[in-house]
């Protein structure tokens, strides 16, 4: 039987998951790794950290699994998007941390192309918002602020990926300087009715093409792993930006089938086919996952900053709970929110609302109030902005003549919280399905590569394969629903306000 690894690179942790042929998990290993935050507002890595738990998980993976790298078939990468690094062709070393997706410091920049107007042209191009979340500002930034590394890159020493990227040129013992359309979608540089590099916005961000990455199709053949990291030569095969993975890993190949991962944050994708479509919602339009023809398929997408991360802040910086596993107990200990609202705008807010300067707050506190009542506030506000994001895709699916949503299908960390995943299906009014395995955004790098070295022979096969764990229907009147989802609104615009 053949195995696929997958490495699932995180942004607060690496993990690798051997996977056999029937998309079954064989074994897993995961490392935590730092989080840098040196101002307020910036997020950062250490892009050889991230690259050795990488690595030592792959290796015991592997060893867990009871296999040799002999036994691996193909290697699929799945990771962080927008994280930014920039190293050195010649040494192999970066010349910063990475910038993560989080990171808000590209924001002065952003604020100057939208005062600029270039913003259409900028959406016209990549299907992007004009957010210092995308991967262009960063590495103007970079350029900027390194000493030399403006220099460096005029005589094309430098080079910048996004993490599948750097994962990839350090797996081929730096032989392969590559990525695959999802992720270069999520640069703001990227022509993704074309799939090619923008040239009239590389001029206008200052980005020399030499930095860049070759860009292939997600299935496909990148490069084989140097001997010596596993024991063996293994194809590098399959290369997705973790959410687009995730949309291929739920078998949402086709136009209209939607899914969230509740990760980090929470990231809702609708397949859209071949279409490039704008939204009129405060949505992104993204390439997704791209088969071995490398024919442009596109998404809707919403992204929320702060999803499973509010769990983190809730052990972390209010210390409410030791460990995350605690948070549906604690939530569970009281009937409701009380009338406690959360928005958990620490880093401003993403989709639909594009609030760079929103802060997090926590309204309708009372005497009764009680830790619990902020950790079901915090939990359903994970719920709250997934629903404003299906709502503004059911606006632009009607817009466009499209059948709205049927069904969500969910995976990530945090979907395993019946009490969320019922809250979700509650405020939504369609089934919320959580198929057996969560493990979506790994199984879709493994999915990949496998198409890509002969492990499946289509789509439809890969269909067959997925499987409903639990469906949870919706039981709330509408009407409520819509009453909660006004107050989530009031919410939002008084953290906006602040």
């Amino acid at each position: 039987m053949p195995f696929i690894l997958a490495l699932d690179q995180g942004t607060s942790s690496s993990r690798s998951i051997v996977f056999d042929e029937a998309g079954r998990i064989v074994a897993m290993a995961q490392r935590e790794f730092r989080q840098h935050f040196p101002q307020p507002g910036w997020v950062e890595h250490d892009p050889e950290e991230i690259w050795q738990t990488q690595l030592a998980t792959a290796q015991e993976a592997i060893a867990k699994a009871g296999l040799s790298a002999h036994d691996i078939r193909a290697i699929g990468i799945t990771n962080q998007r927008e994280t930014t690094v920039v190293w050195n062709r010649r040494t192999g070393v970066p010349i910063h941390h990475a910038i993560v997706w989080q990171d808000r410091r590209g924001e002065p920049l952003c604020a100057q192309l939208r005062e600029q107007g270039h913003a259409e042209q900028i959406r016209r191009s990549t299907g992007l918002v004009v957010d210092a979340y995308f991967s262009a500002t960063k590495i103007r930034w970079l350029l900027d602020h390194v000493k030399g590394a403006h220099i460096a890159a005029a005589h094309g020493d430098l080079a910048f990926g996004t993490i599948d990227s750097w994962l990839l040129w350090k797996l081929t013992g730096g032989r392969v300087h590559a990525t695959d359309v999802s992720n270069a979608s999520r640069t703001m540089l990227f022509d993704i009715r074309h799939n090619v590099w923008d040239h009239e916005l590389l001029k206008l961000l200052h980005v020399p093409d030499s930095l860049l990455p070759a860009v292939h199709p997600s299935s496909h053949v990148f490069g084989e792993t140097s001997p010596e990291l596993l024991g063996a030569a293994i194809p590098v095969a399959g290369l997705a930006g973790d959410q687009q993975s995730a949309l291929f890993g739920q078998a949402c190949f086709k136009a209209g089938l939607a899914k969230n991962t509740y990760g980090t944050g929470c990231f809702m994708l609708m397949h859209t086919g071949d279409k490039f479509r704008i939204s009129q919602n405060g949505l992104i339009t993204t390439s997704a996952a791209q088969p071995v023809d490398g024919r442009p398929e596109f998404a809707l997408e919403g992204s929320v900053f702060i999803g499973g991360a509010v769990v983190q802040w809730l052990r972390d910086g209010l210390q409410a709970i030791k460990a995350s596993s605690e948070v549906q107990a604690l939530a569970e200990s009281v009937p409701d929110a009380g009338g406690v609202m959360f928005v958990p705008a620490f880093t401003g807010l993403g989709a639909p609302y594009w609030d760079a300067h929103a802060r997090g707050t926590i309204t309708g506190l009372t005497r009764g109030s009680t830790v619990a009542h902020i950790a079901r506030a915090a939990l359903e506000s994970i719920a709250y902005q997934s629903a404003a994001l299906l709502q503004a895709m059911s606006l632009d699916a009607q817009a466009a003549g499209s059948a709205p949503v049927q069904e969500l299908r969910v995976d990530g960390g945090a979907c395993v919280n019946d009490l969320l995943m019922q809250f979700q299906a509650d405020l939504l009014g369609i089934p919320v399905v959580r198929p057996k395995v969560t493990e979506t955004t790994a199984l879709g790098a493994a999915y990949l590569a496998g198409l890509a070295t002969g492990v499946y022979k289509n789509l439809d096969e890969l269909s067959a394969m997925w499987q409903v764990e639990r469906r949870f229907h919706p039981t709330l009147p509408r009407e409520r629903a819509q009453a909660l989802m006004g107050e989530w609104a009031h919410a939002v615009r008084q953290a906006a306000a602040g």
